[in-house]
Formats: C-alpha cells, sequence, structure tokens
C-alpha cells in the first residue's frame, strides 16, 4: 500500500497541480453518480481527441463529487460523461497529496499473480464484495496537460486503476463477482436489482 500511494504521489507531481481541489465534502456535489440500473454505467466512453481547460473543468468537478462521496476512484460515466476520463486519489485523508487524472487510459501489461480483495463503488453505494483481478499493471495515459505518461502500479492503486477501467467500458465490479450466494444478499440487502448485473465468466 505504501509503496502504490508513493507511485500515485510521484505520477501526479511530474505534472503539475492545476486540477486540485480542496478535498472536503460538498452538501451539493457539482455532479450526481448514478447508480446500478442506469443505462449510463452501461454505455462505452469515448476517447478525447483534445485535453483542454474544459476537460480539466470536468476533472476537477468529478473530483469533488468523489470527495463530497468519500471515494477514492470515480470514472466519467459515473456522472454521465461518455468520456475516457479517470480520477483517482488514494490519500483523500492528505490535503497535500495531488490526485491522480488518467486521460485514455490503456492497460498495456497485467502482471502474473492474481490476488482477491474487496471492492465496493460509488455507484452500488454499501455493497462490498470480493473481486479476482492482476496483482499489477502497467497503463498508459494522458495527464490533465495532455501530456503522454506510463505508470506501473500495484497493490490498491492498480485495482483501483482496474476496476475504473472497466466503467468506460460499461462494466461494474459487480459483474466480475464469482461468489453468487454473496453478490445476490449483498444486492437484496442494499435494495439493487440482481438483473442489473451483466456478470463475466
Amino acid at each position: 500500500m505504501a509503496r502504490s500511494f508513493a507511485q500515485l504521489a510521484r505520477a501526479a507531481e511530474q505534472g503539475n497541480r492545476t486540477v486540485q481541489v480542496p478535498k472536503e465534502p460538498l452538501e451539493t456535489p457539482p455532479l450526481p453518480i448514478h447508480t446500478l440500473g442506469s443505462r449510463e454505467l452501461r454505455t462505452s466512453a469515448r476517447r478525447i481527441s483534445k485535453v483542454d481547460e474544459g476537460i480539466r473543468d470536468l476533472a476537477r468537478d468529478m473530483l469533488r463529487s468523489m470527495y463530497s462521496a468519500q471515494g477514492i476512484g470515480l470514472a466519467a460515466p459515473q456522472v454521465g460523461v461518455h468520456k475516457q476520463l479517470l480520477v483517482i486519489d488514494l490519500d483523500i485523508e492528505e490535503a497535500s497529496t495531488p490526485p491522480l487524472v488518467l486521460i485514455n487510459p490503456e492497460i498495456t501489461a497485467f502482471g502474473s499473480s492474481l490476488n482477491t480483495y474487496e471492492e465496493g463503488c460509488l455507484s452500488i453505494p454499501k455493497v462490498y464484495l470480493n473481486v479476482v483481478r492482476p496483482s499489477i499493471v502497467e497503463v498508459s495515459y494522458r495527464d490533465e496537460l495532455g501530456r503522454p505518461k506510463r505508470l506501473k502500479a500495484d497493490g490498491l492503486l492498480a485495482r483501483c486503476i482496474q476496476h475504473e477501467m472497466d466503467h468506460l467500458n460499461g462494466v461494474l465490479f459487480v459483474d466480475r463477482v464469482t461468489d453468487e450466494l454473496s453478490l445476490n444478499e449483498g444486492l437484496k440487502q442494499q435494495g439493487f436489482d440482481r438483473r442489473d448485473v451483466q456478470s463475466i465468466r
């Protein structure tokens, strides 16, 4: 975990802090987060052709909404914007740590080892279930200034990147849950419909 935090900080520090916003909840977040059952979550995102102030404004609003929901990652489709944009901040308690902004991210390599970890999602509040994913990924992307970047991530950062990138393809973490009993029970307890899950096997 500590190594992932350091990677996150280094990646963000290489750019500047043009999208950094206060890490505090807002009474009225700028962007509503769609929840399981919404068509918005099942629509694939489009590549961003130009990184401009409009994209940076969107990233700022996504961060404000993410911090307000006490999340560590958010993808643009979750707020109804079908663009390939992710914001991640694993260190939401530390005001000085800048967030990571990934534009048009692509996973270029996966590590050989897999691990199981409990995931949650701002689009499926209060549902936490185990998901198996590769423990290491290498990602290419553009930062908030449009500059090409590469990042090798492990631990929580690797998992968060994969989770948020799934959103860009209309995939939710519950689609990857293999424990049917836990899945059905978790969704039912929070009032979600199992029929809105599109299981990946």
